[in-house]
């Protein structure tokens, strides 16, 4: 199995599409990432005599479509068979708190992948120095998307170039970090809410200056998809020259709307399965597990931290999905620490977000993850719950 040298992907040799460039064949899981390797790299693809619309699979040989439909078997097989019935209601209700969450996130990464050249996002956030990971946080304050659309948008970074401890910072700060959240959580908590900030951007930075040693001592994998820049590389002019001629005109709308729609689902086409595995799952337990088995066992002790924490490796969901249900966690047993575990635990060992991050970013990122930010959730998760007894 060759790697797609765009999207990180791995495609079979024989149905993948190849392109000959310098001496070497390169293989890509689609015509979009070919296009991309042709433009960054200034390789005319009609002289490569490479065939853009070979080597696509069918649709029911999509992965997405694969998983989509089994969930939707499941669903429908509810009616005949009562017992499937509460899983049927819990995905529908994933599904509604999900969707615009999921659409966000895809579109923001099929924006940046259209407007932000590989080069500025190199310039920021490949670079192996302490402010790197500091910039990646910022960014992440900025985006006004859950955990699920931030998979999308970090995925969709990686491939512009932006270094593995820059997305693992990313990703860790901007579900609980961001602007939007911000304003929810205080509205549950009060100010308590700011231990949960503030915490979430003290394990991104730190687990990203972990990070950037592993990665240094080659621990951990590189980015490929970085891209060599010249030393008197200056963002500013390369944006004046880039943008000065985007004009807003019918035409132009037309071609931005169609660069961001492809971006979109060459990036779902990545994601979305792996999207729909974890609300499956997460379907599956939040049916069969009793709720008052979660209020009874999550009481502000070390035990009671544990507990949450494997809960919410298990249902974990969206920001906004989990919000509520951590202040009901906080309502019934007045343990804040667990309600911070049961927030933070949810993005650190997401089995969906592993999976993405096993699958495009590297296996040994994907397992450090958990091993480096767990304990800093139970610690922080026992100091508050001692701080707010």
């Amino acid at each position: 199995m060759a790697k797609d040298p765009i999207c990180g992907m791995k495609v079979s040799e024989k149905s993948g599409l190849k392109l000959t460039h310098k001496g070497r064949d390169y293989f890509f899981c689609s015509p979009r990432c070919l296009k991309k390797f042709a433009e960054d790299n200034r390789v005319d693809i009609k002289q490569a005599n490479t065939c853009l619309s070979c080597a696509r699979p069918p649709f029911y040989g999509n992965k997405t479509f694969i998983v989509a439909a089994s969930l939707l078997l499941l669903a429908f097989l509810s009616y005949p068979l009562p017992v499937l019935t509460p899983f049927r209601e819990s995905l529908w209700m994933y599904i509604r708190r999900l969707w615009w969450a999921i659409l966000l996130g895809v579109f923001i990464g099929g924006f940046v992948d259209y407007f932000i050249p590989r080069e500025y996002i190199t310039h920021m956030l490949a670079k192996p120095a302490k402010k790197t990971i500091l910039y990646s946080v910022l960014l992440g304050f900025f985006m006004s998307a859950c955990s699920h659309g931030i998979l999308a948008l970090s995925i969709e970074l990686h491939k512009k170039g932006a270094s593995n401890p820059a997305v693992v910072s990313f990703l860790l700060a901007s579900p609980w970090a961001n602007f939007t959240l911000t304003i929810m959580l205080i509205g549950f908590f009060g100010l308590k809410a700011l231990f949960i900030i503030l915490s979430a951007v003290v394990i991104a930075v730190i687990t990203g200056f972990i990070f950037l040693i592993l990665e240094k001592k080659g621990l951990i994998e590189k980015n490929e998809n970085t891209l060599k820049l010249a030393g008197d590389f200056s963002l500013r002019d390369d944006f004046r020259r880039r943008f000065k001629d985007r004009k807003i005109s019918f035409k132009n709308l037309k071609s931005w709307a169609k660069g961001i729609y492809e971006g979109m689902v060459s990036l779902s086409n990545m994601v979305l399965w792996w999207v729909l595995i974890g609300m499956g799952l997460a379907s599956l337990a939040a049916a069969f597990i009793p709720a008052g088995v979660f209020n009874n066992y999550m009481g502000p002790t070390l035990g009671g931290l544990f507990v949450t924490l494997l809960v919410a490796t298990i249902i974990e969901v969206c920001s906004e999905g989990s919000a509520p249900m951590a202040f009901e966690i906080f309502k019934q047993t007045k343990a804040f620490g667990n309600s911070f575990v049961f927030l933070m635990a949810g993005v650190v060992t997401d089995y969906t977000e592993i999976g993405l991050l096993w699958h495009n970013v590297g296996r040994k990122v994907a397992l450090w993850l958990p091993i480096i930010t767990v304990p800093q959730v139970i610690l922080l998760g026992f100091i508050a719950n001692y701080i707010f007894r």
